[in-house]
């Protein structure tokens, strides 16, 4: 950790909606004027799109059923450690970019003049100087194994944790919508990642300051059947703290301002679905405000 060049990291499975607590941070960081380093987890995968294809039939073929983007293996966690050390330890370090799609590939082929294809990195670019803090979002944010690390830099730990039928429901939709996989397919991907999702994703919500978990007020049981995506307004957010102690957390206050608010344990505030993005920048705020001002002394 570093009180001069402090780090945020947002960690959640893949469908478990970080990106909603992505805006919520973009929009603290234009209020608060902050300029901060993004980091994007997808950019430190081991392999590009047809090279990670490839690893998994070899494995396949070995008789490992279960190789996937969420497992050690299939990411360079030491290189992630090895970023937030330097960036804690003096606001620099290297970064890439995985290229979703073209328009990303073109984007940064014009700002890098390489030639690299949907699919792959970047090559490594070191972080601009003048950042306040980085920012990272994705799968391994809070990692930590036997060989890697990457937690115990982190200033700021925020999990994006929904119960896990709701968050099946929601990688459905998206991957059906974005990238036509069927259902079948998309039930096998769940399947080969569990493994490593028990392994890898689920302890890092052990070690967040902040995790906010949506749950449904409708019927989940079976997501492979579920038609649509549960709307904020059918849900509840429970936001839990580690320590409350740790960021001053005043909860008559935010009892006060989250309308419908109340407490279901000394350390959880539970809020209305319709109200996460709203409940997210009044927790948040004052945290961010005053991990900057504390960088600056």
């Amino acid at each position: 950790m570093s009180r001069k060049h402090p780090i945020v990291a947002v960690t959640g499975s893949s469908g478990a909606g970080t990106s909603t607590v992505k805006r919520a941070f973009e929009h603290i960081f234009e209020r608060e004027q902050i300029t901060p380093a993004i980091i994007e987890g997808d950019s430190f995968h081991r392999y590009s799109r047809i090279d990670m294809k490839a690893e998994m039939q070899k494995q396949e073929a070995a008789g490992n059923n279960f190789f996937s983007h969420f497992g050690e293996n299939a990411n360079l966690f030491d290189k992630l450690e090895e970023l937030f050390g330097n960036y804690s330890n003096n606001g620099g370090g290297e970064k890439r970019y995985y290229l979703h799609n073209d328009d990303e590939a073109a984007e940064h082929n014009a700002r890098l003049g390489c030639d690299q294809k949907a699919g792959e990195f970047t090559p490594w670019e070191g972080i601009p100087a003048g950042t306040d803090l980085m920012f990272y979002e994705g799968l391994h944010g809070l990692v930590k194994t036997n060989n890697a690390d990457a937690a115990q830099h982190v200033d700021l730990g925020v999990g994006v944790v929904p119960i896990v039928n709701l968050e099946w429901i929601q990688k459905i939709h998206r991957d059906n919508a974005e990238r036509g996989y069927s259902a079948d397919e998309i039930a096998d991907t769940i399947l080969r990642r569990m493994p490593d999702y028990m392994n890898f994703i689920t302890p890092q919500f052990g070690y967040s300051d902040i995790n906010f978990q949506r749950v449904p007020t409708v019927d989940t049981s079976n997501p492979f059947i579920a038609r649509d995506i549960p709307t904020p307004d059918e849900s509840f957010v429970i936001v839990r703290f580690k320590d409350p102690v740790k960021f001053d957390v005043d909860f008559p206050y935010l009892l006060n301002m989250i309308h419908n608010s109340f407490m279901s344990r000394r350390n959880s505030i539970v809020v209305p679905g319709g109200k996460m993005g709203f409940a997210m920048e009044i927790i948040l705020t004052p945290i961010i405000h005053e991990m900057i001002t504390n960088s600056k002394k």
